[in-house]
């Protein structure tokens, strides 16, 4: 049996575990913010809706990995697929979209291995996905996000410091966003996909 980590110690592999837990973790970030997400909602149109279909699009990806739990002891490769599936059949709208194919660009990699080197990768074949599954793809929006946080990683290292130049990326580059689109500045707003997937990848 694997001793459990305490925890002073660094997560060093994303395993079925921290992938379960990542998963609830993003949830509870996307309800917390949903609101909010929904208030700067004002493209591609302002239906108000990209917090709610955000969390909707979360809330299937995490029920996806906890029903694989219930059924078995799953491995990681189970899970993150598990976890791309229900996000792709769960999706709500265009934001819901593009995360579920965010999702499941980071599944195809880290089901072959967990460490910082993969989770870079993973971001990267994220981002990619994203943007082959929009046929025209605009800056300033979640793509730019997506991308901005694996270019920030992708230097590979530890799997802790991985996650935090994503995150710190994907922060910068959300901040960039109001400047990207004439809508988000006149608005005064950041883009709203690019806020839910800041809470994500934090």
């Amino acid at each position: 049996m694997s001793r459990a980590r305490q925890p002073s110690e660094e997560l060093v592999q994303l395993d079925a575990a921290a992938v379960r837990s990542w998963c609830a973790r993003s949830l509870d970030a996307l309800g917390r913010e949903r609101e909010e997400i929904d208030a700067i909602n004002v493209y591609p149109v302002a239906d108000g809706d990209t917090g709610t279909n955000l969390y909707l699009t979360a809330e299937a990806a995490h029920q996806a990995v906890e029903a694989v739990f219930a059924a078995s002891a799953p491995d990681t490769a189970e899970t993150v697929r598990a976890m791309a599936h229900g996000a792709l059949l769960g999706a709500r709208g265009n934001s819901g979209t593009i995360l579920s194919q965010l999702l499941r660009g980071m599944a195809g990699v880290l089901a072959e291995g967990g460490d910082g080197d993969h989770l870079a990768r993973a971001l990267a074949e994220a981002a990619s996905a994203a943007r082959r599954a929009v046929a025209h793809p605009v800056e300033g929006t979640i793509l730019t996000v997506a991308t901005a946080a694996a270019e920030a990683c992708a230097d590979g290292g530890g799997l802790v410091d991985v996650a935090r130049n994503a995150h710190r990326g994907s922060r910068t580059a959300l901040a960039a966003t109001s400047g990207q689109l004439d809508v988000l500045e006149r608005a005064g707003v950041v883009d709203a996909g690019g806020r839910g997937l800041v809470a994500v990848l934090g």
